[in-house]
């Protein structure tokens, strides 16, 4: 791709951005959200028309009108929210659109469930082809969909953040199918951020800020520090910010709490000003049990007390009034409301405790979100801009911003920084130490394992619904002690 350009409305997204990726490699794409990737990739792969600039696939100009078209070429691409058809069984799912007929025209069904599981068998992989998506885990569909992109014969497949909802165990699966696409001389992109990712699996990056082409190097010759520098301009010579161990008394404690299989006699205690992990491989019930505190889902038996108060949590609006918030896994499915405006989305949980008789301030509100957005650094052109038109980082920070204003005393965060930029994270992180520097309980449930250790004062490690251990930094807060712990069901 050679000085690819591309426009919006009131912004310059590519400018004259160059990628070149050799065949049979795996090639990286990085750079902080809203840099371009996406951008670019969708431009590839015919979803988007370039203003100017040149493709070139295989040493031809192509000049793609259409998916279809970047498809029947040989790209295939795999996005970060998977979408697939989950009352259909997998082979449907890989042939869905193109579904071998018989002559009378019907759906020839034993030819698709044979050819799906031709392309398991070569691959080494074992599933049935008749099994529903819906009775997979993530990891699974994720592998799906890599099969369903190179049955198209595909010979260069994008994948766009394809580790962020799977487990250590089952990132290394994937890891060893890509290798095995390299042996078959298949070309990889990988957007990503994960930086442990980038110098396992790839051979060459190419860095983009700012709708700009910044450099591209083979990953050997690349430090980390290097690599950052690229992607945010500036030097980080530590992703993590420093935070005093100490913290105070008892805040929250929670005792015997269940709430069916993925929720089994959870018992802890959060300090005033402690950051409390909570770590475990994907499914091992940490975030059924947050949902639980928080109200998402009542819990069925067990005692939640704040401040040494027995307290009842029923709906979220209970958990809310007692000060405890959270910020959900998923922002688009339920941490934001997308088609609102960023103002709306800041003063929403907070808007009952302002009103006066049911009536609101405007301009007051107005003041208000503009302070609050500022302060977390949310990049947006207008508070009036909806909320699905922000970065990840920039929508993470925002869910940030409309909990803060409700001073809370327990701040419970699901995979704060799934998906979004270094930078954004570091930011995230600050946020993170200064609220708990001011005496809030913080709770952090990560699936990445350099997040829970540099920034817990202790990790609760869970495995198949059951705490199994607690860690602290005083004893070591290691990846091999969390692991051993994640992976052994109590007795």
């Amino acid at each position: 791709m050679r000085d690819i350009t591309k426009s919006f409305p009131g912004v310059k997204a590519l400018d004259g951005v160059n990628l070149k990726v050799e065949k049979g490699t795996v090639h990286a794409l990085m750079g902080e959200n809203g840099a371009g990737k996406s951008t670019l990739m969708k431009i590839l792969f015919g979803q988007q028309p370039p203003d100017s600039g040149t493709i070139l696939f295989n040493g031809q100009e192509v000049h793609f009108k259409s998916v279809k078209e970047a498809v029947n070429a040989g790209i295939s691409m795999i996005y970060q929210e998977l979408s697939p058809i989950k009352e259909l069984s997998i082979a449907e799912n890989v042939f869905v659109g193109r579904y071998p007929k018989t002559r009378a025209g019907a759906i020839d069904w034993k030819t698709m469930y044979d050819s799906c599981q031709k392309i398991f068998d070569r691959w080494g992989l074992n599933y049935n082809p008749r099994t529903k998506i819906k009775m997979l885990k993530t990891a699974d569909i994720q592998m799906i969909e890599i099969i369903k992109a190179i049955s198209f014969n595909a010979q260069l497949v994008i994948m766009d953040e394809p580790t962020s909802s799977i487990s250590q165990n089952e990132i290394e699966m994937l890891y060893d199918f890509i290798r095995a696409l390299k042996r078959e001389n298949i070309t990889i992109i990988i957007i990503t951020h994960k930086l442990d990712e980038v110098y396992t699996i790839a051979d060459e990056v190419t860095v983009l800020r700012d709708g700009q082409y910044i450099g591209a190097k083979p990953i050997g010759e690349l430090s980390r520090p290097e690599l950052i520098k690229m992607m945010v301009g500036r030097e980080m010579t530590n992703l993590f910010p420093s935070k005093d161990t100490g913290y105070g008394d008892v805040l929250l404690e929670v005792k015997n709490l269940n709430n069916g299989s993925k929720v089994k006699d959870i018992s802890f205690q959060l300090h005033k000003g402690e950051i409390l992990g909570f770590a475990g491989i994907v499914g091992a019930g940490r975030t059924e049990t947050m949902r639980s505190i928080f109200g998402l889902d009542p819990y069925e038996s067990g005692e939640i007390y704040l401040e040494g108060q027995q307290i009842k949590i029923r709906c979220v609006r209970d958990a809310i009034k007692h000060d405890i918030v959270m910020a959900t896994e998923s922002r688009k499915d339920d941490g934001l409301v997308l088609c609102r405006s960023v103002e709306e989305n800041i003063m929403l949980p907070s808007l009952y405790r302002r009103s006066k008789g049911g009536i609101l301030d405007v301009k007051k509100e107005h003041e208000i979100a503009d302070s609050a957005s500022k302060r977390l650094s949310v990049k947006t052109s207008s508070l009036s801009t909806m909320a699905n038109f922000l970065s990840g980082g920039n929508q993470q920070k925002l869910i940030l911003c409309k909990w803060l204003l409700m001073d809370p005393k327990v701040l419970i965060l699901d995979e704060p920084t799934r998906g979004i930029d270094i930078g954004a994270k570091w930011e995230i992180y600050n946020i993170i130490i200064d609220l708990a520097k001011q005496g809030v309980g913080v709770i952090l449930v990560s699936s990445e394992m350099e997040e829970v250790i540099n920034l817990s004062d202790r990790v609760m490690v869970m495995c198949e619904g059951q705490i199994n251990g607690c860690l602290s930094k005083e004893d070591g807060i290691t990846q091999e002690k969390i692991m051993a712990l994640a992976s052994e069901v109590q007795k």
